[in-house]
């Protein structure tokens, strides 16, 4: 191996072990104190509640992890938004689960809590997944109400999901396992059923010192909202479990008997490892991402068998696509071209960017995965459309209008794999979260923005040093440069992954390696939801 190999590999490396790191403290939650006081009330922790109800033998895809990182400092933070969501196994069948942290606040939802649950719903609609709630939450966190209250993708957008889901179908099971308070009660008890645990599960529309407070009733909560009121007086919930693991296995139990969903009908065969080895995907991918590589050797390392069959592989080759299969699934793949390679005409062209014979490609591509009833895979590492007068005048516009169009009406799912670069409207074209992938997920070295950083913190500063100039100051040399670093600083920091985790642009952060299960476990979810409309592109320009 090149010494060239060596350095990517022991950086991009050391930028998995800081995702490592960072995810540790995540799962940590709201700290020890906070653990041990929800342990002394004879509580599991809601990550040993997950862990418990799972399957051992099958896989865990944990979605947002770290939402709301670095967010809402001055409350304390909310790590992990105070609530753990993912795709994972109960009972040998594939569901959705969402249980809220609460040692993170008392469960508290902010807004970004709102967000990460209508995620999970969404995932859970989108694949008609069953999903199950484990409810331990006080509520909404008061101090910023307006943020998560009235709006359309706010707090109550979960309740009108509920009935959604409920209507079409689609397995809703709750467990009420400690505090459900005011509109979050209406979550447990829309869903299809509702347990609740004796002596620490309660739910009621306002506690006992509000009920003081507005009516004058003295009444502590058990009688108010506890297990035995709502099981045995009004009814309110189905089944009342001693503890936890009770409460767990009998959500297992009901598992165990829902029937099996419709199949889509996407191709899987005996699954095959990648023939070359995975982990040189870390030597292979650069550092930098201005540097070029080979895009064609990472899907290598990423396909059964490193089989890979390129469709129109000498035309429009700033984007690579072709079938292969992944986990055993059959799968077209769709990515971009990080090398520079040339046309027809015997043109260079740059990686990274598309072009018009490229977008045509992939449009026809699109088109043909759709026909045959093949997910399509997405591997983002895209500094966007070609500009200048020769790519306008080659119809770029007209070229890119298509793939976008093919992209956006797409009836089989899209998984998208941000690897390096997304930037600007190469993000669109190459499936980003607007255009509705079944999971979206990122390696540590990618970067999402309008534009690369070089380019945007000299426009801005162009920006900022005319507004100055315009009230009659004149911006020395050193005082510009000190503001061009300040600006690069601060729209680095936010094209990172992180901080597109912490605002769910993204599913989450991954190891490269871990690519593979992630896609497995998107199509396995999608093949639970047959395809309900036709392909149709509508109309485009040609």
């Amino acid at each position: 191996m090149s010494l060239e190999f060596n350095q990517n590999e022991d950086r991009n490396k050391l930028a998995v072990s800081r995702l490592k790191n960072r995810l540790r403290k995540v799962y940590a939650g709201g700290g020890e104190k906070a653990a041990e006081k929800q342990q002394a009330k004879g509580k599991m922790l809601a990550r040993e509640r997950i862990q418990y109800l799972l399957d051992d033998d099958r896989p865990w895809l944990e979605i947002g992890a770290l939402a709301a990182l670095d967010m809402y400092e001055e409350a304390g933070g909310c790590p992990s938004a105070g609530v753990i969501t993912g795709i994972g196994y109960v009972s040998g069948r594939q569901c959705v689960v969402v249980a809220n942290d609460a040692t993170v606040k008392a469960g508290a939802w902010f807004p970004m809590t709102a967000k990460k649950n209508l995620r999970a719903q969404e995932i859970a609609m989108e694949n008609r997944l069953p999903i199950i709630y484990l409810v331990d939450s006080a509520g909404v966190y008061l101090p910023m109400q307006d943020e998560i209250f009235p709006d359309k993708e706010h707090f109550g957008r979960i309740f009108r999901n509920n009935a959604r889901m409920s209507s079409e179908g689609i397995v809703q099971i709750a467990a009420i396992m400690g505090a459900c308070v005011a509109g979050g009660a209406y979550l447990p008890i829309m869903s299809d059923e509702a347990m609740i645990v004796e002596g620490t599960g309660s739910v009621f529309l306002a506690g006992s010192y509000l009920v003081k407070s507005a009516i004058g009733e003295s009444v502590d909560n058990e009688t108010l909202g506890g297990a035995t009121m709502h099981c045995e007086i009004s009814g309110v919930t189905d089944y009342k479990h001693p503890d936890d693991r009770a409460c767990l296995n009998a959500i297992r139990n009901l598992m165990s008997m829902v029937g099996k969903p419709e199949d889509a009908g996407f191709d899987r065969i005996k699954p095959a490892l990648p023939e070359r080895n995975m982990e040189e995907i870390y030597g292979i991918l650069p550092d930098s991402r201005e540097r070029p590589y080979d895009m064609s050797e990472l899907i290598l390392r990423l396909t059964d068998g490193s089989q890979f069959e390129e469709y129109k592989a000498r035309y429009g080759q700033s984007i690579i696509c072709g079938l292969g299969r992944i986990d055993g699934w059959a799968v077209g793949i769709v990515a971009n071209q990080r090398k520079a390679v040339k046309n027809g005409k015997g043109e260079l062209q740059l990686g990274g960017v598309i072009y018009s014979d490229a977008a045509d490609k992939a449009t026809r591509f699109i088109l043909n995965c759709n026909q045959k009833k093949i997910p399509l895979v997405f591997l983002q590492d895209v500094t966007g459309f070609m500009v200048g007068s020769r790519a306008e005048q080659g119809g770029i516009i007209k070229d890119g209008a298509k793939m976008v169009n093919a992209v956006a009406n797409s009836v089989v799912p899209k998984i998208t794999i941000i690897i390096g670069n997304s930037y600007g409207a190469g993000n669109y074209a190459m499936c980003g979260k607007a255009y509705d992938p079944r999971l979206i997920y990122a390696w540590p070295s990618a970067r999402i923005a309008v534009m690369g950083g070089a380019q945007a913190a000299q426009t801005l500063l162009q920006i900022q040093t005319a507004s100055l100039r315009a009230t009659g100051r004149e911006i020395e040399q050193k005082e510009e440069e000190t503001l061009l670093k300040e600006i690069t600083a601060q729209y680095e920091k936010q094209t990172t992954p992180y901080y597109a985790a912490a605002r769910l642009w993204i599913d989450g952060i991954i190891d490269p390696l871990d690519t593979r299960q992630v896609i497995s476990m998107g199509i396995a979810a999608a093949n639970q939801s047959p395809i309900q409309r036709p392909f149709n592109v509508g109309v485009i320009q040609t």
